[in-house]
């Protein structure tokens, strides 16, 4: 018989379980536990199921629920039975159920471990994804509450929920007994499991960015009756792009009789409409808003992007005003663009969209752009289109109440219309995600990024997400383990984009130069070298050189195996009768264009100064010839040559680019530019070869739109000129750098096994425990040194013993006991680590020695009450170097390398990356310091042994890997010797660990 709520222990409400999710379609529905008050919704949706459903429910006809069938499904104790339902506009749409068993399948209580679960799908809303997102629910709910199996019968034509237990990547187990099928799954999460829920989270969140950006009907909301206000700028933007799809106009304010305004239909209201509207774009006053989301959600809209301001950007009633029109949206399945946003743009041509205050749309291009910033926005847009740039799309999300820039990398990821993405934002509201995200994204196509707000400790006004405290240094290293391209400016940003775009990534970092400029040439020269390039002498054309000289020299760099890029430098040159040629530039910018397409494919830029004309000609030269049968490639990788009929081709596994002309180019200068070579392979970064894990097609499955065939790629192959050649070194630096990631990338690092044999996980876990006790302090507390060191041995580190020395005669018993030579160290706050201050004796050799140095440190620095000595044996000499290991809430375990003394910390010279750590990782960790030659046998020192070094750092990632309770440690200093290495002191801070979000079940964030 089944425990009633009064037999059972009866927990609170669980408003924790509640969650607002993103289904397959794109649409979102909220997740949420059932109560006593649900019963009439209960019946409202089981009338709306079908026999069939019911019947594979329960496996006998079953047309209603008894009174007592819904007292049951609506009474839970949220511990041995508990009911979740997902709901859409407050209606259910599905329900999924557990109840606690034991091992004969009776009702059970715990310590039970295994649960009776099952589903229910309306009709409707089968197929979008439902029962999979419950599932991963449902299982979160029972792990939490101690059940780690689930047992569920199902019927044998029940072919769809038999697919939902068997794809879940859970370990289970199927017999069929008595007529139906017998699962049983083990709950404890897999790498299968997560790889399936990461996937399946990608492909929706993809999915509902495609619909906000590939609308087939836009309603904007708030046009007004006369000509102005930004209701009716949107519009007219709309319009004036070519949109595709439908336009209507929308005013409570309109007359009855008001037929239509700028000439699309005109209506009170988005219902009255009488169509399905996939867009609504929102520009009304802040406190009209809900009522338009109410008749937007009412009418089936699919998304919304909300101008309006007045949220979060002013202050705490404003934020609650953000989180209700979030929460009000998302009930009814709808996702925010905004509120505060500058719109969005689309230049596909299928779509045509421009749903923003930007007057006139860039051009069509490859480049993705995501901007937190309205006014970087608008910066950008303009600058972008002085130059005739193009983009695939823009988005100016506002306060990104909801949509973020990590649904962005989701979409861009598979998308064949994006070869790069840029990214400006000021805050992070999901670092551990969007480091994940952008790791896989970068896999396949450049991500640039930047940061603003960077040395605030603050977030900017809209942005309700949480603080991260991590350093902006700390987030600028785990972007680069990630493979993010993180630069500084805005224009650095659309260098560095334009580059990748419209060239191949480079095989290494060796740069040729070429020019009439000998001066131009040395300060190109000197730039490589100060971004780690290595550059050859210049080659000095002279200033009589004439284009073809250019185009020679050029084809002659390209077709040279002992380099990987080059680039050109150019001023005004003398003609042919005697006079200085500054003209529009086309002469040179062809002769370029025919020696880049007939040569190897490697990256070519150009830097010119005082040929604005050269410019021009280079951002609007565009080639209909017919592409070369064959290119040949410098050493390494060879670029993926053109398909037949396709000018500009793919590579293999990817579709046909995109038809249509643009570049980008950095904000306000138009002379940054680009020119496209006639007939250059499309052999732009996004298009290479995918590394490992990336998917093998460049199609992606939520945009089917192919491009037309035997047209070129509007990027690939232009040849980008920068007016100064710091910047054109720059953008090349970070392209050598992130190709060098991406080689990498494709065969990862991995975490020694040898490492299982001298760790002892449980152990640990045991001890911890014990420290932390039965209720701990959420603020946690230190180890003291010998629990320090107990703990640490747990993972194969050994700490040096340290004796207190309370006195004189305490120290010379500590060394008689350690042996001599011995060091005598202060531990107070103050003093810790601090040798410039005289808090560290040295080689003391005997006992008169050691008096001595004692009797010196406490004449200088106090008492010895208040400098806490000890006495420690003396390591081997070697170099002093730190490793730590600390927790952020948001960003996760950060595992840090630097080398012991003030200097390191007054310049900042650590390295981080994120945990868990690979080989590859602790190898890079210690050789990405500026102080890393001291390593390495600088100045003809010995090396020091960086292979134990390395397994130092592998062994505390492992630590606080398996341990988030070790919210931070510090191994200070560590001596790395010519052979091995010692750790002299180590501190560890415990506390119960913070949440994992990015390890549950998919939920959209709620800030």
């Amino acid at each position: 018989m089944e425990p009633t709520p009064e037999q059972s222990p009866h927990h609170a409400y669980p408003d924790h379980w509640e969650a607002d999710v993103v289904l397959r379609d794109g649409g979102t529905a909220r997740i949420r536990p059932i109560t006593t008050d649900d019963a009439e919704r209960l019946v409202s949706f089981y009338e709306q199921v079908s026999d069939e459903s019911k019947y594979y429910r329960f496996f006998a006809p079953y047309p209603r629920l008894s009174a007592r069938d819904v007292h049951r499904f609506t009474h839970h104790d949220y511990v041995d039975r508990v009911g979740l339902a997902v709901t859409i506009g407050g209606e259910f749409i599905a329900t999924v159920r557990y109840d606690r068993i034991d091992g004969q399948g009776r009702p059970a209580s715990a310590p039970a471990d295994e649960a009776e679960v099952a589903f229910l799908v309306q009709d409707a809303h089968q197929g979008r994804g439902v029962a999979s997102a419950l599932l991963e629910h449902i299982a979160a709910v029972a792990r939490e509450r101690g059940i780690r199996r689930f047992a569920a019968e199902v019927l044998p034509a029940n072919n769809k929920m038999i697919k939902v237990f068997r794809d879940a990547g859970f370990t289970q187990q199927r017999s069929f007994e008595d007529g139906s099928v017998h699962l049983t799954l083990d709950l404890e999460p897999t790498a299968e499991s997560l790889a399936v829920q990461r996937a399946r989270e990608q492909r929706a969140e993809a999915r509902s960015v495609q619909r906000l950006l590939a609308p087939g009907s836009v309603a904007v909301i708030g046009v007004g009756r006369a000509p102005g206000g930004v209701g009716r700028s949107v519009l007219r933007n709309l319009l004036g792009s070519g949109f595709t799809g439908r336009a209507y106009a929308v005013n409570t304010s309109f007359d009855a009789g008001t037929g239509t305004v700028e000439g699309v239909p005109a209506h009170r209201s988005v219902s009255e409409i009488g169509e399905q509207v996939d867009l609504a774009v929102v520009a009304v006053p802040a406190d009209r808003v809900p009522a338009v989301v109410a008749d937007c959600g009412e009418s089936g809209v699919q998304g919304l992007v909300v101008l309006s301001a007045g949220y979060a950007e002013r202050g705490a009633e404003g934020r609650e005003r953000q989180r209700e029109l979030v929460r009000q949206a998302r009930s009814y399945g709808m996702r925010i663009i905004g509120p505060n946003a500058f719109g969005i743009i689309n230049t596909a041509p299928e779509v045509r969209l421009n749903a923003s205050l930007a007057p006139e749309s860039p051009k069509a291009g490859r480049i993705g752009l995501f901007t937190q910033s309205g006014a970087i926005g608008i910066a950008v847009l303009a600058g972008l289109h002085r130059r005739s740039a193009g983009l695939s799309a823009f988005i100016s999300a506002g306060n990104r109440a909801d949509v973020s820039g990590n649904d962005f990398l989701q979409y861009w990821y598979e998308d064949p219309g994006t070869d790069v993405a840029l990214l400006y934002l000021e805050s992070l509201g999901n670092p551990r995600k969007f480091t994940r995200l952008a790791r896989r994204t970068a896999a396949v196509k450049p991500v640039v990024v930047v940061k603003g707000a960077r040395h605030s400790g603050t977030n900017p006004p809209g942005h309700a997400v949480p603080v991260s405290r991590i350093p902006d240094a700390t987030v600028s290293a785990l972007m680069r383990q990630a493979g993010v391209i993180r630069v500084d400016t805005v224009t650095e940003m659309v260098d560095v984009g334009v580059l990748l775009a419209g060239q191949p990534l480079p095989d290494g970092p060796r740069v040729a130069i070429l020019g009439n400029s000998e001066s131009l040439g040395l300060l190109t020269y000197d730039a490589c070298l100060a971004e780690g390039l290595r550059p050859r002498p210049p080659r000095d054309l002279t200033t009589v050189a004439s284009p073809r000289d250019f185009r020679n020299a050029l084809a002659e760099a390209l077709a040279d195996r002992t380099c990987d890029a080059v680039i050109v430098t150019a001023i005004p040159w003398v003609g042919e009768d005697g006079e200085a040629e500054t003209g529009d530039g086309e002469v040179l910018a062809a002769a370029l264009r025919e020696a880049a397409a007939t040569g190897p494919a490697k990256p070519v830029a150009v830097v010119h100064v005082e040929m604005g004309g050269l410019a021009q000609a280079l951002a609007a030269a565009t080639s209909t010839a017919a592409p070369p049968a064959h290119r040949p490639s410098g050493p390494g990788p060879q670029a993926p040559s053109a398909a037949p009929g396709t000018p500009g081709g793919s590579a293999p596994g990817t579709p046909a680019p995109a038809a249509s002309d643009g570049r980008a180019g950095a904000p306000g200068d138009p002379a940054a530019s680009t020119t496209r070579a006639p007939g250059h392979p499309a052999a732009s970064p996004g298009r290479a070869p995918a590394a490992e894990g990336a998917p093998s097609s460049g199609r992606s499955p939520v945009s089917e739109a192919a491009p037309s065939p035997g047209r070129p790629a509007p990027d690939a192959g232009r040849i980008p000129a920068y007016p100064a050649a710091e910047r054109a070194v720059r953008a090349l630096a970070e392209a050598v750098k992130y190709a060098q990631w991406r080689r990498q990338a494709a065969t990862p690092g991995k975490v020694p096994e040898f490492l299982d044999d001298t760790i002892d996980e449980h152990g640990t876990a045991a001890l911890i425990g014990r420290l932390l006790g039965p209720d701990p302090d959420p603020r946690g507390r230190p180890l003291t040194h010998d629990e320090a060191c107990e703990l640490l041995a747990g993972y194969g580190i050994a700490v040096r013993p340290a004796l207190p020395a309370p006195d004189p005669e305490a120290a010379v018993a500590a060394a008689g006991q350690l042996g001599y030579p011995v060091a005598l160290k202060t531990t107070a706050p103050h003093l810790r680590h601090r040798a410039d201050l005289g808090g560290v004796r040295l080689d003391l050799a005997g006992e008169n020695a050691l008096r001595r140095a004692y009797d010196e440190l406490t004449d200088l620095l106090g008492t010895p009450a208040e400098l806490r000595p000890v006495v420690q044996a003396m390591a081997p000499r070697g170099v002093d170097t730190v490793v730590r290991a600390s927790i952020d809430a948001a960003a996760g375990a950060v595992l840090s390398f630097g080398l012991a003394g003030a200097p390191s910390e007054l310049l900042g010279d650590t390295a981080h990356r994120l945990v868990p750590a690979t080989d590859r990782d602790a190898a890079e960790l210690i050789r990405s310091i500026k102080a890393a030659p001291v390593l390495f046998g600088w100045r003809g020192s010995a090396p020091a042994d960086t292979a134990a070094l390395e397994e130092l750092l592998l062994r505390v990632s492992r630590l606080v890997d398996d341990h988030p309770e070790v919210v931070s440690a510090a191994l200070e200093p560590v001596v790395v010797a010519t052979h091995g290495l010692t750790v002299l002191g180590a501190s560890v801070r415990l506390a119960p660990p913070p949440a994992r979000s990015d390890l549950g079940p998919r939920r959209l964030p709620s800030y």
